[in-house]
Parts: structure tokens; C-alpha cells; sequence
């Protein structure tokens, strides 16, 4: 008796449950939800606190401090360097007082003084950033990621990074550098180039830095490291400042590992200050003077030895010179 009343049961629940189903199908769909709504508000217009002044433009700082800030490097013969008395010469040096000459005639200036502050590869950024020079005059490679934080010139030198290693040390080629100690300068793009070089390879060498690249040069020169990686020109100046004793023991590798811009380096976001620097630059190559500065530091003769560095102008910096740039890499 029971299983019939439970039989009886659930043959009405389903029954019920069917009805359900079917009512349901016929039903009409729900309605799609609303859009959200767009409560994005206008950017709000942020006005400056009461007495905010905008930082002074690099010619309106040289004008309220009567002076120009010029930083300059210790030893990148022929670019720029110091001898014993602490005189500054060389190519970079030369280029930036032209600029100077700019400045002191758009300010009407004519004895605006001229305050040389000398810079190291781990410091000039630093100084540029915060003003404490106006204009950098060494051996800058324009990268993009340096541009991130400094301006640069056209472009006013190519270079390759290159290699220099003992006689004695049986290093040929960039291949023979397999387990070597590689020296780069602290502060420079030289590190970069010689890793790539070695990745490419599919070889291991030991990295480590130098303070300045004297230091870095007298490193292999005393076995304390194998190479010293840097660009070839100032490897060039390196060993035309050193000893004919030390010099004879060393000799840079043939292959480049990279091709480097330089670039003159100023405060970034100063349009003003882009434009005279770029308009001198353009001056001196559009008048031949250029190249006759050119010839002066890497044809000639130069102090503090009268070395003949004898380094002819590449075919990169010639068509720089018909078409000025400042790109970077």
C-alpha cells in the first residue's frame, strides 16, 4: 500500500516539475543588464601653489650666475684632457668654447666667465641633471636610454669599442678572450658592448671595473685583468700618454665589438639650449671649420707629447657631416 501512495507521489512531482519546464521555455527572455555608466570625470586642470616659480632655463641660469659651468674629463685624449699645470685642451673642449662664443653673443655676454669643472665617467650625468654644469665636453656615447635623462648634440664623433691586451698575453682575436678577466671603465657603455660581443660568441669571460681609464689601463698593464675594453680612439690617446716603455707592451685586438655616437651633453627639456648648441655645430661643419678642428686633434701634433695620433675622419662622420642627426643607439 504504501509503495503505491509513493509511486503516486512522485509521478505528481514530476508531473508538476514538467508543467515548470515548460512554462519557463515559453516565458519571455530577461532583458540584457543596463550599461554601466560612464563616470569618468574630466582631467582637472592642476594649477600651480601661489609663488611657484618655473625652474630658470640653462641661458637664463648662466645669466643670473654670470658664468657657465663647462664640465671637462681628466685624460680622454684627444677629446678632452689636462696636462701637469692642469691646462684642458683637446677636440670636445675646443667644439664646446665655440658654443661658449654663442652664448656670450645671445646674451650679449662678452666676459661671461667661463668655469671648467672637471667630470669622471660615474659623475657627469649626475651633474648635468642637477645643474651643476651647463655643458658636458668629453667622450658621451648618445644611448637611448641616457637620453631618457640628458640631452645630447649632433652627433660630433663615430667610434669603435675595441680591445687592448699585452703582447705577451697571446690574444689574437675576440674569440681568445675564452676565460679572460675584461677590464671596463666604471660609468661607461663599454661593459655592454664587450658582454654582447662574448654572448654572440657563446664564450665566458670574468668582468671587472676601473675607476678612470688610467686606472683600467694600468690594470692589464700589470696582468691584474686580460683586455681592457673601450672605445678605440681613446685607447689611441691612452697609450699616446703613456711611456714609450709601457706602450711598446701593448696592442689593441683588430675586430670592433660596436660602433658608438658622441654626443655633447646638456640639461634635457631645454629647447633653447638644444638649438643654440645644434645651430653652433651646424655652423662650424656648413663653414669647413669643422673638419679644420678635426685635423688639429686627430692629424696633428698634440700636447702634452706632440703626438701624431694620425687618425683620418671615418666615412660614418663624414656623411654626419652632410646630415646632421642625434640619434643615438
Amino acid at each position: 500500500m504504501r509503495t503505491r501512495i509513493a509511486q503516486k507521489s512522485f509521478v505528481a512531482l514530476l508531473g508538476a516539475l514538467l508543467v515548470s519546464v515548460a512554462a519557463w521555455a515559453q516565458s519571455p527572455p530577461l532583458s540584457a543588464p543596463p550599461a554601466p555608466l560612464n563616470l569618468q570625470l574630466p582631467p582637472v586642470a592642476v594649477e600651480p601653489p601661489p609663488g611657484y616659480k618655473a625652474p630658470p632655463t640653462t641661458l637664463e641660469k648662466i645669466r643670473g650666475y654670470g658664468a657657465i659651468y663647462v664640465g671637462h674629463r681628466e685624460a680622454s685624449i684627444p677629446f678632452s684632457f689636462m696636462d701637469d699645470e692642469g691646462k684642458i685642451y683637446g677636440y670636445s673642449w675646443e667644439l664646446c668654447m665655440r658654443i661658449v662664443d654663442a652664448v656670450k653673443a645671445r646674451l650679449e655676454l662678452p666676459n661671461l666667465t667661463v668655469v671648467p669643472v672637471l667630470t669622471t665617467p660615474s659623475t657627469r650625468m649626475m651633474m648635468v641633471e642637477t645643474g651643476t654644469i651647463d655643458l658636458q665636453c668629453g667622450s658621451e656615447t648618445n644611448t637611448d636610454q641616457r637620453a631618457r635623462y640628458v640631452a645630447f648634440s649632433n652627433t660630433f664623433f663615430v667610434t669603435g669599442v675595441k680591445g687592448m691586451v699585452r703582447k705577451s698575453s697571446g690574444i689574437k682575436t675576440l674569440r681568445d678572450l675564452a676565460g679572460k678577466t675584461v677590464v671596463t671603465t666604471s660609468g661607461t657603455t663599454n661593459d655592454v658592448a664587450a658582454k654582447t660581443a662574448a654572448a654572440r660568441r657563446n664564450i665566458f669571460v670574468n668582468f671587472r671595473s676601473g675607476r678612470t681609464h688610467l686606472d683600467s689601463f694600468q690594470q692589464v698593464l700589470e696582468g691584474k685583468a686580460d683586455v681592457f675594453v673601450l672605445d678605440d680612439i681613446l685607447l689611441h690617446g691612452l697609450l699616446a700618454q703613456a711611456s714609450e716603455a709601457d706602450a711598446y707592451k701593448l696592442v689593441l685586438l683588430d675586430e670592433s665589438m660596436a660602433f658608438e655616437p658622441y654626443g655633447l651633453m646638456f640639461r634635457k627639456g631645454d629647447a633653447e639650449m638644444k638649438k643654440l648648441v645644434d645651430e653652433t655645430l651646424l655652423g662650424l661643419m656648413k663653414s669647413g671649420e669643422f673638419e679644420r678642428i678635426y685635423a688639429k686633434w686627430f692629424q696633428s701634433p698634440i700636447p702634452p707629447k706632440g703626438i701624431n695620433l694620425n687618425v683620418p675622419m671615418s666615412a660614418e662622420l663624414k656623411q654626419l657631416i652632410k646630415t646632421p642627426n642625434d640619434r643615438g643607439i
